[in-house]
């Protein structure tokens, strides 16, 4: 311990020093002369102190973690933990377990005692599962719950399912925030059916007057294309194809990943990278059919003969039955 000199300063029993450092992170007291650690017994805390500059220009210095929008009470709420074991390691009696145990679950009621905070709970926690399943980053996920918190003080979440509301509100932040992702992607890892997410968003966009682009085909360009692995060359050419395409068709209320698809087909067959229709649709998350649709219409309008060999398989003629004496039933002699 320091000792005290007469005018109360206090000073190291080893070297007489009054260069005393206090290292808060640590919980020590040490003089600066000589390294003696005087007092080792301060309650220190488990965060990192934070540094920042406040609106007045003044440095604030504060312990804790920082605030979050993705914890339902942004962090600012203290946690009763389920120790089984005092501060020396001795097992706690029956009546102090029975007592802890009372004050986590009075806590908990505490914080979720009002309707808003119980729906934030829920959904915060559905959000964080879909966002894992979809591998969304954080700037995604802190602009799904901004949107949803923004929802739930316009009170546009009453009488809506938690799940489709959270899965439309996943669905405008990847919009928001340029991340290619498909409402079709969402809806089959959610726990919501498609009409009910399309009314979702619907209902968001209009009441929260979101202003979000409408998503375009090269939005898709990158994702699509190392998914199939593509050498930069038929990026290009997707690109340039890509660019043709649109002087001269609107791909307003055509599915963009659908064009894409057709694009990168016509692109891998033209630069000799061959990718099956199949493969394509898997990637794009649209059915063969889509891209054959769009295949012809986007030959012409590109200029690009149509390949000799045909570009898609014909089915098989079915084998014609025969009938006695050597005739098919059509009545034609074999």
């Amino acid at each position: 311990m320091p000792l005290r000199s007469d005018s109360g300063e206090e000073l190291c029993p080893t070297c007489r020093s009054s260069h005393l450092t206090r290292d808060e992170l640590h919980g020590e007291l040490v003089c600066g002369d000589c390294g003696l650690v005087l007092d080792g017994s301060t309650l220190i805390s488990d965060r990192a102190p934070r540094i920042r500059d406040d609106d007045n220009g003044r440095t604030a210095r504060g312990y804790g973690p920082a605030i979050s929008n993705l914890l339902p009470d942004k962090g600012l709420y203290s946690e009763i933990g389920s120790p089984g074991r005092d501060f020396q390691g001795n097992a706690l009696p029956r009546h102090a377990s029975l007592k802890f145990y009372h004050l986590r679950k009075l806590n908990h009621r505490l914080r979720t005692v009002r309707t808003h905070q119980r729906n934030l709970v829920v959904a915060l926690a559905e959000l964080n599962r879909l966002a894992s399943v979809l591998g969304l980053s954080r700037e995604v996920k802190e602009s799904a719950t901004y949107i949803y918190r923004k929802a739930l003080e316009h009170k546009a979440t009453r009488g809506k399912k938690i799940v489709s509301m959270v899965a439309a509100a996943v669905y405008a932040a990847c919009r928001q925030c340029r991340v290619p992702r498909t409402m079709k992607e969402i809806i089959v890892h959610s726990k919501a059916s498609k009409i009910e997410v399309g009314r979702a968003y619907t209902l968001l966009a209009r009441e929260l007057h979101l202003a979000l682009r409408p998503i375009e085909p090269k939005d898709y360009l990158v994702r699509f294309t190392q998914e199939l692995n593509l050498s930069r060359d038929v990026r290009q050419r997707v690109l340039e194809l890509l660019a043709q395409v649109e002087k001269v068709y609107s791909t307003s209320g055509v599915l963009p990943n659908g064009v894409l698809a057709t694009i990168i087909y016509i692109a891998c067959t033209t630069m000799g990278e061959p990718r099956s229709q199949d493969r394509i649709a898997a990637v794009a998350n649209v059915t063969p059919v889509t891209i054959r649709n769009h295949y012809k219409e986007f030959l012409e309008l590109l200029g690009i003969p149509k390949p000799t060999t045909g570009s898609f398989p014909l089915a098989r003629a079915a084998p014609v039955a025969s009938g006695p004496g050597g005739t098919n039933l059509l009545g034609t002699a074999r």
